[in-house]
């Protein structure tokens, strides 16, 4: 079981960012020259995410809950990967095009 990591809003400020700005629901989209599918869900008006996703052809997931705390801190459980895993994931995946 992996650890959850907590650390500071302006610590993780980048991919807060980046996993905002994905669209709730499902998505198709590429990461590290690969197709993924993704399904990310928002609750309590930002005080929870819940994020799955895996490579299309291929055996590679990744998956993780994110929690904001009374504090107003992000604290992320990944589900068994690392946090470093999660984190690449969310900054470099870019959602495809609808034609792609």
């Amino acid at each position: 079981m992996q650890k959850s990591t907590t650390a500071a809003p302006e610590e993780l400020s980048d991919f807060l960012r980046a996993l905002r700005s994905l669209p709730r629901g499902h998505s198709l989209g590429h990461y590290n020259g690969r197709r993924w599918s993704t399904s990310l869900e928002e609750a309590g008006n930002g005080s929870r995410f819940k994020l799955f996703a895996e490579e299309l052809g291929g055996k590679d997931i990744v998956s993780f809950n994110l929690y904001m705390t009374g504090a107003g801190k992000p604290l992320l459980k990944p589900c068994e990967m690392s946090a470093e895993k999660v984190i690449g994931f969310v900054l470099g995946y870019k959602v495809a095009p609808p034609d792609d």
